[in-house]
């Protein structure tokens, strides 16, 4: 009973503050407060900072930094530019050529990046006007951009498996194994519907009219060598052994740098600019951590997570409905929470119940980015509809942006089943790697 009104007593102090438009972290650490100060009075506030520097201090989220510099940093060489310009020579005369081609150019941001907002902010500023300039759907146009970004946190290097992997205390380089091919398969995905639905209806994506010689073409590629060999340097880094995780964030960070030196963007304004957004973002990240710690340690210790466990005995379902509840808990947190704020909520709670129930961590740890890969572009809080909306032309509002992305979303969600019904698609080369 008492585990009852804790959790009644620190969900409607979350409730008011976030109504009140306090920041999620701050938010989620005003609802630790209360229950402490419920449960143990003055004397227990103590152990809450105690654990909650305990938490966000560990080792392995310096890859967290190290990430988003160096997606800050890609963000300013240039490499958005010449991909887009394979993309349009290579494919701009074929229906939703141009919208394929983006989601492509995502995918390898992904790669490169670790977050969604960098393809999203270099997408939406290169491709988007080039598409609607040729008549293409503003729907297509900014649905692939929305959905493509949000790619950069299903395929690794990913923040949200990092957060996810040190918080269910499941190798992170898994996690990144476990990624690659359900990301490849969501972009697929994505360009196959584009595609067809381009096809038999022509007028939403029209084929440019330029032509290119192959030796245009060609010359274009060059463009991908530099994102290739960063994209080596840091999974292969992993892949192989040769460094871990956290020691493949320095190496693509440093990685990045040389890229902008080659592309001769390495100026002052550009590094101070990555390094104050990578500053901006990460304490962003930290202080969301450090209030969900301090929350999930008061539901842990006033016995939620037994609550929940004995909810789910009496109830006596079968293990797949308690995945399919755990995964519509996922959805819905999506809309109105940070994902990071989510895993440090659901986490401690749901993962060992995981682990009885027989299902792989890693596996749903996959499902689970992908479930928040859909709350990326779910109303009404969706992260990349926000950075849309900042970077899109006057005439497209909130609601085309909102209708835009009802597609990828339930694309998305097949993508998820996929995943369920056919586990070996996450897990085969974590398993086959053993990393």
């Amino acid at each position: 009973m008492e585990a009852a009104l804790v959790v009644i007593i620190i969900t409607l102090a979350l409730g008011v503050l976030l109504l009140a438009g306090l920041p999620v972290g701050f938010a989620l650490g005003g609802g630790a407060v209360a229950g402490v100060l419920y449960l143990w009075g003055f004397k227990g506030l103590y152990m809450l900072a105690n654990t909650a520097y305990a938490d966000s201090t560990s080792f392995i989220l310096l890859a967290v930094p190290l990430f988003i510099f160096m997606s800050n940093v890609l963000k300013n060489t240039g490499l958005a530019d010449e991909l887009y310009d394979i993309v349009y020579k290579w494919m701009g005369a074929v229906p939703g050529g141009l919208a394929a081609g983006t989601v492509v150019i995502c995918a390898i941001f992904a790669a490169m990046a670790g977050i969604s907002s960098v393809a999203t902010i270099s997408m939406g500023l290169i491709a988007l006007p080039s598409m609607l300039k040729r008549g293409y759907s503003k729907d297509i146009a900014t649905g692939c951009i929305s959905a493509g970004g949000a790619l950069g946190i299903l395929i690794p290097p990913s923040i949200i498996m990092i957060i996810y992997g040190s918080m269910a205390e499941v190798s992170i380089g898994k996690l990144f194994m476990g990624g690659i091919i359900p990301g490849i398969l969501m972009a697929v995905i994505f360009c196959i519907y584009i595609l067809v639905r381009c096809f038999l209806k022509p007028e939403l994506g029209p084929p440019v009219t330029d032509k290119y010689s192959m030796r245009e073409k060609l010359v274009a590629c060059k463009g991908v060598v530099l994102p290739a060999a960063l994209i080596i340097l840091v999974l292969g880094s992993i892949y192989t052994g040769a460094a871990t995780p956290t020691e493949a964030a320095g190496i693509g960070a440093l990685g990045s740098l040389i890229c902008a030196m080659i592309q001769k963007r390495a100026t002052v304004k550009n590094i101070k600019d990555a390094l104050i957004s990578t500053v901006s973002l990460n304490a962003m990240v930290l202080w969301i951590m450090i209030g969900a710690v301090a929350f999930t340690h008061v539901l842990a210790y006033a016995g939620v997570p037994d609550m929940v466990k004995q909810g789910i005995d009496y109830l006596d379902m079968g293990r797949w409905w308690v995945l399919a509840g755990m995964q519509l808990t996922f959805f819905l947190l999506g809309m109105v929470l940070d994902p990071a704020g989510i895993i440090m909520l659901t986490t401690p709670i749901f993962v060992p119940i995981v682990k009885e129930l027989g299902f792989d961590p890693v596996w749903f740890g996959i499902l689970f980015t992908i479930n928040m890969e859909m709350a990326y572009i779910t109303p009404p809080f969706g992260f990349n509809l926000f950075i849309m909306k900042g970077v899109v032309p006057p005439g497209i509002h909130m609601v085309d942006l909102y209708r835009s992305i009802v597609p990828f979303v339930v694309l998305q969600a097949i993508c998820l089943l996929i995943i369920i019904f056919w586990p070996d698609l996450a897990l085969w080369l974590p398993e086959m790697t053993g990393k």
